[in-house]
């Protein structure tokens, strides 16, 4: 009878420890495939799926737009497109409203944003940027043949129309703009045609596209400028250092054999691609 209750107490012993070792097998390799999954980078993935998601607005011309056949195009899109192509990558652009687009990649919805993204410090500390692919300044606009608004200064305590996340929100704070919220350019461009703010402050080059499309129905006119040229980059999550060296490497490329300067020649007649 002892014999046997030694026997079964033997059995079971044998049983749970045979769980246990099972139980931290099954652990250390859980913990393996998890770290294996962790050492594989953003870049490596997207090579795996040959797809760079892209963050974009969409809406902002002549960067990031539609065209007559709603096609999305634009200068942000074929630098973005052309990036994709040298790292043999297809681009699936993501379209997203400004406000939302850090967001986005926050959350991982995409990969880079291509939308004219300024580089600043407040930005540098959170995001990695690749090298500018765009020079230009920052302008005031105002309605065309208007006598209150001629220079930044004329701001002070007037309805600047804004997104608020952009840098020119900034500057129009700086000079005591009283900001009203807009989803984007042309929201900002109908406020000041319609009265119902003074200007916005925007990018040179955009402005001067968007007056050259318009012609003589343009509402609004360039009234003031800054000396001090802004740099756009592509724009990272922080921590993927592979992808913006090879995103690094396809600008350099195009910089070098002059295809980044032809893409810029035929949005805006000139090389916006250097100062």
């Amino acid at each position: 009878m002892k014999k046997w209750i030694l026997l079964t107490m033997l059995t079971l012993m044998t049983a749970v420890l045979f769980a246990c070792g099972s139980n931290e097998s099954n652990d250390t390799d859980e913990e393996s495939t998890s770290s294996d999954n962790s050492e594989t980078s953003l870049y490596e993935q997207i090579q795996e799926k040959g797809v760079l998601t892209v963050g974009t607005e969409g809406t902002y011309p002549p960067f990031t737009f539609h065209n007559d056949d709603d096609e999305l195009t634009g200068y942000d899109v074929e630098v973005a497109r052309e990036i994709g192509k040298r790292l043999d990558l297809e681009v699936k652009f993501n379209e997203t409203k400004w406000d939302s687009m850090f967001a986005g990649l926050n959350s991982e919805r995409f990969d880079m944003i291509a939308n004219q993204v300024g580089i600043r410090p407040d930005r540098e500390e959170k995001y990695d940027f690749s090298e500018p692919y765009t020079i230009s300044t920052a302008v005031l606009v105002a309605k065309k043949g208007n006598e209150n608004i001629n220079t930044f200064e004329d701001i002070n305590g007037e309805p600047v129309a804004q997104s608020l996340t952009s840098n020119y929100a900034d500057i129009a704070k700086e000079y005591g703009g009283e900001i009203q919220s807009v989803e984007g350019f042309n929201e900002a461009m109908q406020l000041i045609g319609s009265g119902r703010v003074q200007a916005t402050i925007n990018e040179r080059l955009s402005v001067l596209d968007y007056i050259n499309q318009k012609g003589d129905q343009a509402p609004v006119e360039i009234v003031d400028s800054q000396e001090d040229a802004a740099e756009s980059a592509m724009m990272f999550r922080k921590g993927n250092e592979d992808l913006v060296e090879a995103v690094n490497g396809a600008l350099n490329e195009m910089k070098e054999d002059g295809t980044l300067a032809e893409i810029s020649n035929k949005w805006f007649g000139e090389d916006v691609s250097t100062q």
